[in-house]
């Protein structure tokens, strides 16, 4: 049988459309070692450990008719050099000139011909760096139980390990006869399917329109602590194709010390910080902000299963207290509807999302995704990703990684997304950003630091 596209790994290929793409991607900042840190080495690089992540030379094919889900299939044609590609800032380039590059490369999507991934060089970085900037889709990598390119190329040391012996030969790809028929074989094995692609191929509207209701439904009963609607915010705003993209910076022994002084976890010190940032940045707008105003955050987390054997992810909905004007208050409140939602149990666990967009056939993705994407906006105001990263130095090539920031992507009528990640005692926010939105998204990071340092302030 193919190797098919698992049904939230399709779910992404789905939700995809002209404003929304739905790669991640990062930003990673080196300083050149005395050896060198140039194209010809990343390529070298990256050849060497492909093997480690197959994925990355195979392509989707569809199904026809859509009888079934997508399959990934050997790309007889792949050409690192296409993926890997360099570009250079007028020297001496700035972190705000490297940005906006970012930016550009982000609002790109990737060629659903080829494999779906890209790599950037970026070159001419003031102060001797050179960045890496790294685009996956999402239905390559689940960014947990799935390596991504950017963390193979990485090294404790600065003297790479030996390279994987490893001869590639692509599997010759199937005719479209194939993928029918083994799409038939399939749906034969699952009677449930079956039904599925009848009722599809019948056009009946009713059986979708109900299917879709009840996965809703799922996922709203899970999520019943926030059943009422988000709250209004300039958050949530008709999207264009087109990012911005700031940074911001602190250190992660300022994080634990708050966590020291007033309990709670570090990721709850996080949000706090930025819902004193968000705070601040409402006022600068003229937004009207009172005691009782909050912004709604999605923030996945990786959590383990009973057996420990396995990654799953719950996303916690919360309502960040921008309202509350006491950087210390915001953090208890912060921690106790964490600590709530955690004992509870009422998350939006991976497993229910799988749920949802799990049915047959493909076509029935499409708009179940289409629906994912009108509901999140009723949901939640804004993303937030907190990723725990390694505490020691890595290094590319003999280069060493000094800064790391992830890049989320933005849902539809969601015009902020905010990843963060710890690394080597620093904590690195990356603010993915529609243009017209968010024209002063990098007066938010700024004020993420002002915030960082506010809570600083309150600690013993």
């Amino acid at each position: 049988m193919p190797d098919r596209l698992s049904a939230l790994d399709a779910s992404f290929l789905y939700l995809e459309d002209s404003t929304t793409p739905m790669h991640v991607g990062g930003v990673a900042v080196f300083r050149r070692p005395k050896a060198g840190f140039d194209y010809d080495r990343l390529v070298d690089l990256i050849e060497q450990r492909l093997s480690l992540v197959p994925r990355y030379r195979q392509k989707v094919v569809h199904v026809p008719g859509r009888l079934a889900r997508p399959v990934w299939v050997d790309d007889p044609d792949f050409d690192v050099t296409y993926h890997v590609r360099r570009s250079a800032l007028p020297k001496p380039g700035t972190d705000q000139q490297l940005h906006d590059l970012v930016a550009r490369l982000m609002s790109r999507p990737l060629d659903h011909s080829r494999p779906l991934w890209e790599i950037y060089l970026v070159e001419g970085l003031a102060r001797n760096r050179t960045a890496v900037v790294t685009k996956t889709h999402q239905a390559v990598v689940d960014g947990i139980g799935a390596p991504e390119i950017g963390q193979v190329i990485l090294d404790v040391s600065p003297t790479p390990r030996p390279p994987v012996e490893s001869l590639w030969m692509p599997q010759p790809e199937p005719s479209s006869l194939q993928l029918v028929a083994d799409a038939v074989a399939e749906v034969v094995q699952r009677p449930g399917e079956l039904v599925e692609n009848v009722r599809s191929a019948a056009m009946d509207t009713v059986a979708t329109v109900r299917k879709v209701a009840g996965a809703l439904g799922g996922l709203a009963s899970a999520v019943r602590t926030a059943a009422t609607p988000a709250p209004g915010s300039p958050l949530n705003v008709r999207i264009s194709p087109q990012r911005r993209f700031a940074v911001a910076r602190a250190k992660l022994d300022d994080l634990r010390a708050i966590r020291r002084t007033h309990g709670g976890t570090v990721n709850d010190a996080v949000l706090a910080v930025l819902s004193g940032a968000m705070r601040t940045w409402l006022l600068s707008r003229g937004e009207v902000v009172t005691g009782h105003t909050t912004i709604r955050a999605m923030a996945p987390m990786s959590v383990r299963d009973d057996d420990q054997s396995a990654n799953k992810v719950s996303a916690y909905l919360v309502d960040l207290p921008v309202g509350e004007p006491n950087p210390v208050v915001r953090l208890h409140h912060v921690s106790h509807a964490m600590r709530a939602h955690q004992e509870s149990g009422h998350s939006v666990a991976a497993e229910t999302l799988v749920r949802f967009s799990g049915f047959a056939p493909p076509t029935l993705h499409a708009l179940g995704a289409r629906a994912a994407s009108s509901f999140s906006r009723r949901l939640f105001n804004v993303v937030v990703t907190n990723v725990p990263g390694p505490q020691v130095p890595l290094y590319a090539a003999g280069a060493k990684m000094i800064e790391m920031f992830p890049v989320v992507p933005l849902a539809k009528n969601q015009a902020l997304s905010i990843g963060v990640t710890s690394y080597d005692g620093g904590l690195y926010f990356g603010l993915n950003a529609d243009r017209d939105a968010m024209s002063d998204v990098d007066v938010l990071a700024a004020m993420v630091e002002e915030s960082v340092e506010e809570l600083m302030g309150t600690v013993s």
